[in-house]
C-alpha cells in the first residue's frame, strides 16, 4: 500500500500541473478574448484532454487494486502522465506571435499533438498488457477498438491538414471520452 501511496502523489502532481496548464489557457482566452483568434477545433480538443485528465485521475484510484507493483508498471504510468501534461502543454503555448491564432498554431504542431496522442495509445496498451492477460480481457473489445481507432486517426491527423476530419476526430473523441467517463465512472460501486 505504502508503494501504491507513492505513486498516486506523483501521478496526482502530474495531473494536477495539466490540468492548471489548461485553466491557465483557457483563463486567458476569457481574460483577453481579443488578443488570439480561437480555433472550435482547438477548444474541442482543449475540453477532450480536460475530461481526459479527469477520468484518467478517477480511474488512477483503481490502481490500489493491483496485487503487486514492478518499476516497469511505475515507469509506464508515470510516462502516461507526463504524455498528458504534454497534450496540455501543446495546446496551449506560451506564445502565440509566430502564427496566425489557435488555428495556424493547431495545424503547425499537430504533428507534436496527435504524435502524443498516438504514443498515449501505445503505452496506455502496454501499461495493460504488463497488467496481465486477464486485465485485457476484463476491457473487452471496446478498449481494443478503441485503441486502434485512436492510433490511426492520431496518425492520419499527423498528416492531414482536413479541416472537416479533425473536427469530426475531436467531436467524437470529447464524445466518446464523456461517454466513459459517465458509463464507467457513475455507477455506484
Amino acid at each position: 500500500m505504502e508503494l501504491y501511496q507513492h505513486v498516486r502523489v506523483v501521478l496526482s502532481i502530474l495531473v494536477a500541473f495539466s490540468l492548471t496548464h489548461l485553466l491557465k489557457g483557457a483563463a486567458r482566452l476569457i481574460q483577453h478574448p481579443g488578443r488570439e483568434r480561437v480555433y472550435w477545433v482547438h477548444l474541442l480538443w482543449a475540453m477532450f484532454v480536460f475530461f481526459y485528465l479527469i477520468a484518467f485521475w478517477w480511474w488512477e484510484f483503481r490502481l490500489e487494486h493491483l496485487p503487486t507493483w514492478t518499476f516497469a508498471l511505475y515507469f509506464l504510468v508515470i510516462v502516461y502522465g507526463v504524455l498528458l501534461y504534454g497534450l496540455s502543454a501543446l495546446l496551449f503555448p506560451d506564445d502565440l506571435t509566430d502564427y496566425d491564432g489557435f488555428r495556424g498554431y493547431f495545424y503547425q504542431r499537430r504533428g507534436w499533438f496527435f504524435g502524443t496522442l498516438a504514443l498515449i495509445s501505445i503505452v496506455d496498451y502496454a501499461d495493460t498488457l504488463i497488467k496481465g492477460r486477464e486485465r485485457l480481457e476484463t476491457l473487452g473489445v471496446e478498449y481494443e477498438v478503441r485503441t486502434v481507432v485512436f492510433l490511426a486517426c492520431s496518425l492520419f491527423a499527423m498528416r492531414t491538414q482536413n479541416a472537416r476530419f479533425h473536427g469530426a476526430f475531436a467531436m467524437i473523441g470529447t464524445i466518446y471520452i464523456l461517454s466513459v467517463i459517465f458509463r464507467q465512472y457513475f455507477l455506484v460501486l
